[in-house]
């Protein structure tokens, strides 16, 4: 099977493995893994914060961040096509009794600042109105095809939000693409954001764990709220060793990822019945629309399965197509194939 329907199906290195078998360990509830407590130190200083801590998955640590930057009762301006919003179980409001705001989403990921304001109370001393306490962005945004979010915008964002009093998180699942793509370093880009998640997993590749970082203070009550949450895992160590392989060796490869992703864009650009805007394929994720007559969505996906091909519908008509470790350019010019064969043989 050609497995395009997420990165998240990367599976780890054999150097991570022999990592997590020979891994240190002790019990990181009490701080004493020493693993753990490596990971924890690279990671906050390659995204240029204070501290960090380790987290199960990508949506326990943007569900921590939440709640301890906004008080319960508080708004978390978010997009409305963001993972936070759309992905994570609507935890914020479920743990914390925090309101989601939900902001249009602009077609390069960004949150208009005009929108913004729009979101900000008349009168923030009129206790009928829930005030902001966040502001959510995501670095590269998934349902927005992988865009990288600019740092002339992220700098107008950070000023805005400094103006308003508000902090930022920023959603970094994939913020080492980002950074191979624009050649921005990680810590540069997360520099404008008071706290920032990233996966260990997708396409870094190793098979589980997240980080969240930021300032000394707000990790200490990440910790607090990550135990609370049942995410306090003792031995963490085991899986933190796949976790310092992931950002030692695995971030300059990711340009590979989007050699694949650009691939695919020109190929699927030449079918006829397929609609996809390869200029936009910046890192690795590709949309694309199925406009061949009489293919809807669900019967491509089906056909492209029975063919040995695994794509996702992605909402508004889209399907998305994401590469990774575990693909190869043939890999890649087999997918364009199949996707040539299911629309010609729909005609």
């Amino acid at each position: 099977m050609i497995e395009m329907r997420s990165d998240t199906f990367t599976l780890p290195t054999p150097q991570m493995v022999s990592a997590m078998t020979q891994a240190v360990l002790g019990d990181d509830v009490y701080g004493e893994d020493p693993t753990v407590n490596r990971l924890e130190e690279l990671a906050a200083g390659m995204v240029g914060k204070a501290a960090a801590c380790l987290m199960p998955s990508g949506t326990m640590a943007n569900l921590a961040a939440l709640l301890v930057h906004v008080p319960r009762g508080g708004k978390a301006l978010v997009g409305n096509e963001s993972d936070i919003y759309l992905y994570e179980a609507g935890g914020a409001s479920v743990c914390g009794g925090i309101v989601y705001e939900p902001i249009p989403t602009q077609s390069d990921g960004t949150l208009a600042m005009d929108d913004l304001a729009a979101a900000l109370p008349p009168d923030p001393d009129d206790p009928q109105f829930a005030l902001p306490g966040l502001i959510c962005v995501e670095n590269t945004h998934n349902r927005m095809g992988g865009q990288v979010l600019s740092q002339v915008y992220l700098a107008q964002l950070r000023g805005f939000a400094a103006g308003h009093g508000i902090p930022v998180h920023m959603d970094g699942a994939r913020i080492f693409n980002a950074a191979v793509a624009t050649g921005v370093p990680a810590k540069h880009i997360a520099a404008h954001a008071d706290s920032i998640q990233f996966c260990l997993s997708k396409g870094l590749s190793a098979p589980i764990g997240s980080i969240l970082a930021g300032d000394a203070g707000f990790i200490e009550g990440a910790r607090r709220i990550r135990k609370m949450l049942g995410g306090g895992m003792r031995q963490a160590g085991v899986f933190a060793a796949a976790g310092v392989v992931a950002l030692t060796s695995m971030i300059d490869r990711l340009a590979e990822d989007h050699e694949l992703a650009a691939q695919l864009a020109a190929g699927l650009a030449d079918v006829d019945g397929i609609e996809v805007d390869a200029s936009s394929v910046t890192t690795n994720i590709v949309l694309f629309r199925v406009t061949a007559k009489g293919l809807d969505d669900k019967r491509f996906l089906h056909a492209a399965r029975q063919r040995g091909l695994a794509m996702a519908d992605f909402g508004h008509g889209r399907i998305r197509a994401v590469t990774h470790r575990g693909l190869s350019s043939p890999d890649i010019s087999a997918a364009a194939a199949i996707v040539a064969d299911v629309v010609r043989e729909a005609d």
